[in-house]
């Protein structure tokens, strides 16, 4: 066979296996009754699809197909710009001159929010389906007025990815973790091995993708068992990993922010792997975060010290946000968000506190991102090869 009717051939297998839809894992049962939910919680997969299909202010556009052929969207605010780009972000740097990649218009950040990749975390997707509300009608799905963040959102570019997910989404059957015990969040959240046992945190992320001793795959995952956290960056496996890292590349956001779910109190998590000013600047975003979190008597974590990456064995993992970054030069953080759950260990927050704490860390995500703006004047030429 000649080398072009082999890459014919092969084109055509790729074309094929990205349109098949993977056979539904089993679902799965919950253990303990369903909270019930206020009204402004909307964290479903239909009811983010609702939110989306009633955007008008902003655009949307599809970017991809999970495994079980739900679509993943991408909603915008604010003008495209025209970044008049000659290159990419790695070897715009490497020439000392990051405009080659994006010139961007001055005082109008573009900021990327991420919604959760992990489908049992709606923590986030409850919090991106209110704030689509306040960026159409300026209030929240409760009613309440957000002025600051209403008027922020009308200042910057701002990239949505309401869902990022909707296979694993759909196989949780919570639409809330408030009250339920740690270890169901685990079960449904990591899923089992065949003899029931849990894989739990970190564990979860020893076998990947995640096939062979499989009881019930977790949320975690998309319907191939593909954890988007840590896909292979440079030859993605998910599509939905491809199209985030195509929204970065192609947008040049100045500050990204995935969105995740956890027991304990809210906390800005540091990206590996990136460079020293990005970690500070993550670091006075999620002290500036807390100190509000504080002021609203919410929870509130610590923010991450900057340190320099792998001086010890294991090192941390090269994971999305780094990926993102190195995409884009945008700061990259995770966000992470209580769910609520029973044990008096972790934080006792109730719906509206968790919509609170969304809606607070939109409002000053936004703001941080007006007021610093990412660095983008280019050094002097010369040293290097």
């Amino acid at each position: 066979m000649s080398r072009m009717a082999a890459t014919t051939v092969l084109s055509l297998m790729i074309l094929h296996a990205s349109s098949c839809v993977a056979p539904a894992p089993p679902a799965i049962e919950r253990l303990f009754p369903q909270p019930e939910t206020p009204a402004f919680w909307k964290g479903r997969v239909e009811e983010i699809e609702a939110a989306v299909a009633a955007v008008e202010r902003g655009t949307v556009e599809g970017i991809a197909h999970s495994p079980g052929g739900r679509p993943v969207h991408l909603v915008s605010y604010g003008q495209q710009p025209n970044l008049a780009r000659v290159a990419n972000w790695n070897s715009a740097i490497a020439a000392r001159k990051p405009d080659t990649y994006a010139k961007k218009p001055a005082g109008t950040p573009i900021v990327f929010i991420l919604g959760p990749v992990h489908g049992q975390e709606m923590e986030g997707m409850v919090g991106i389906v209110n704030l689509l509300a306040v960026a159409e009608n300026g209030t929240d799905l409760r009613g309440k007025a957000w002025p600051r963040l209403r008027e922020n959102l009308d200042r910057a570019r701002v990239l949505i990815v309401p869902l990022g997910n909707p296979d694993g989404r759909a196989r949780c059957p919570y639409d809330s973790f408030v009250g339920i015990p740690v270890d169901e969040m685990t079960r449904v959240g990591q899923g089992t091995r065949k003899d029931g046992s849990l894989y739990g945190w970190p564990g979860a992320k020893a076998r990947h993708p995640m096939t062979g001793d499989v009881g019930i795959l977790g949320a975690y995952f998309n319907d191939y068992g593909i954890n988007p956290m840590h896909d292979e960056f440079f030859d993605p496996m998910a599509a939905e990993t491809k199209a985030f890292l195509d929204v970065a590349r192609i947008h040049a956001p100045d500050y990204i922010v995935s969105l995740h779910s956890h027991g304990n109190p809210p906390a800005v998590l540091s990206t590996a792997y990136v460079p020293s000013y990005t970690k500070e600047t993550a670091a006075r975003f999620a002290e500036r975060l807390m100190a509000r979190y504080k002021e609203a008597t919410l929870p509130a974590g610590s923010p991450p010290v900057p340190a320099e990456d792998g001086k010890t064995f294991p090192p941390p993992s090269f994971n999305l946000t780094s990926a993102l970054h190195h995409t884009s030069g945008g700061v990259a953080m995770v966000f992470e968000c209580p769910h609520g759950v029973k044990e008096t260990r972790y934080p006792q927050v109730t719906h509206d506190q968790i919509l609170d704490i969304q809606l607070i860390l939109y409002e000053e995500l936004l703001g941080f991102a007006i007021e610093n703006p990412r660095p983008g004047a280019s050094p002097k030429e010369g040293g290097g090869s």
